[in-house]
């Protein structure tokens, strides 16, 4: 039986918001696959193509505004960062709630949770404003898990770990391919890929008995690498922005200027979270300075915001939890490979390791991540907003409901 024993007892303690500052498909039926009783669900990914192997990298000092031809011309602390040697594909989407539930029922088929995919704290009672997925520990055998709300299935899964989209991925690189159909968009390539999941988590791309896993095959799906990420977000084939690198993943914008050309921030409808702006180009889901974040609340729990599962004082709870997440996709406005939703809404893993910030010592291993999250300011969408996290921060799957993913394919 399933034990929610792993509630964590959360000291109060705020959120550092700067610190990071599609479609599934259940399938009941269908021979079993990986020699597991049930096979997995279905779901469909989307990928766009990532050509001009060997584009020129771009230096960057973290969380600054600006880019450099190379470090060499830089301040002290620059990085390189968007080179890739290789075309590959990454995902046009984050990964969806739904997407994840059926990862979960494959996964997980008997609720028992065995490598930590779920925390109670992604429920609809334990927390209504976030909660996006309900479990149910007397549900038949591959069913325990469900979409809250039906308005949370097409937003990006929130509560990611690295580890626990490490193990994504390894469900779709053990899965059962079952149609790709590839088509054109103006100049970008899409390939959908119908793929039944596997429940074989642990091993796969990454081998997740080993301490920090990494990349196991050449080809396969992936957790993007920094690079990859970076590449898809700002690199401009058309030589665009400077450097040929843009701002943001919306638009070039004009590095030196702070927010002044940053893209407009989404309006959410109330109680669905779909954008109802869509056609305020360009566009992303992240709170601009000086104005509110983007929000909604499940009409089904009105009101929600005074649930506090964390415990905090309502002012402070109030402070860091704005913010949610929208529709995946419906900002509408593409990066210069055609992927959505890079800037803003969840930030995302990648699976580059990083030393650990300055001052931390210990035993864990830190992961970057990209993208800026809903009640970030337009810093975080910056190419130089390379944060980092450890790849199993049990702290924040619990209390950081903007932690999402997307796949990769090399």
């Amino acid at each position: 039986m399933r034990t929610v024993s792993r509630r964590i007892r959360l000291a109060v303690f705020p959120l550092i918001a700067a610190l990071l500052a599609v479609t599934a498909t259940g399938s009941a039926s269908g021979a079993p696959h990986d020699g597991y009783a049930t096979p997995g669900e279905v779901i469909t990914v989307t990928t766009t193509a990532v050509g001009d192997p060997g584009n020129p990298s771009v230096g960057v000092v973290p969380f600054t505004d600006a880019v450099y031809r190379s470090c060499a011309d830089a301040p002290s602390g620059c990085v390189t960062v968007g080179r890739v040697a290789y075309p590959y594909q990454i995902g046009r989407l984050e990964v969806t709630v739904a997407q994840w539930v059926a990862f979960l029922n494959t996964a997980d088929a008997d609720g028992r949770d065995p490598h930590n995919l779920y925390d109670v704290t992604e429920s609809s009672t334990a927390w209504p404003r976030y909660g996006q997925i309900d479990f149910d520990p007397r549900a038949t055998r591959g069913s325990h898990y469900s979409v809250a709300y039906p308005q949370w299935a097409d937003k990006p899964y929130g509560f990611a770990t690295f580890l626990r989209a490490a193990r994504f991925v390894n469900s779709l690189d053990n899965g059962e391919v079952l149609s790709i159909s590839t088509r054109g968009a103006g100049p970008f390539r899409y390939t959908d890929y119908r793929v039944r999941l596997s429940p074989r988590t642990e091993t796969g791309m990454y081998d997740l008995a080993r301490r920090a896993p990494t990349r196991t095959a050449r080809t396969g799906f992936v957790v993007p690498s920094q690079n990859e990420w970076i590449k898809a977000a700002y690199y401009d084939p058309r030589h665009g922005g400077t450097y040929s690198y843009w701002k943001y993943p919306t638009n070039p914008g004009v590095f030196g200027d702070g927010d002044a050309t940053a893209p407009n921030p989404t309006v959410l409808n109330a109680t669905t979270g779909d954008v109802t702006n869509g056609a305020t180009q360009p566009l992303a889901t992240y709170r601009l300075s000086g104005e509110p974040a983007p929000a909604w609340c499940p009409a089904e729990r009105e009101p929600c915001a005074d649930v506090n599962p964390m415990g905090l004082d309502p002012t402070t709870y109030a402070s860091l939890y704005q913010g949610s997440l929208s529709t995946a996709g419906q900002a509408r406005t593409l990066s210069p490979w055609g992927t959505l939703d890079q800037g803003g809404n969840a930030v995302e893993w990648t699976d580059t390791l990083t030393p650990p910030p300055a001052g931390q010592t210990g035993e864990r291993v830190w992961r970057r991540l990209h993208g800026g999250i809903a009640n970030a300011a337009a810093f975080q969408l910056w190419p130089s907003a390379v944060g980092l996290q450890p790849q199993d921060n049990a702290f924040f799957a619990h209390s950081y409901p903007w932690l999402g993913m997307r796949i990769g394919r090399i």
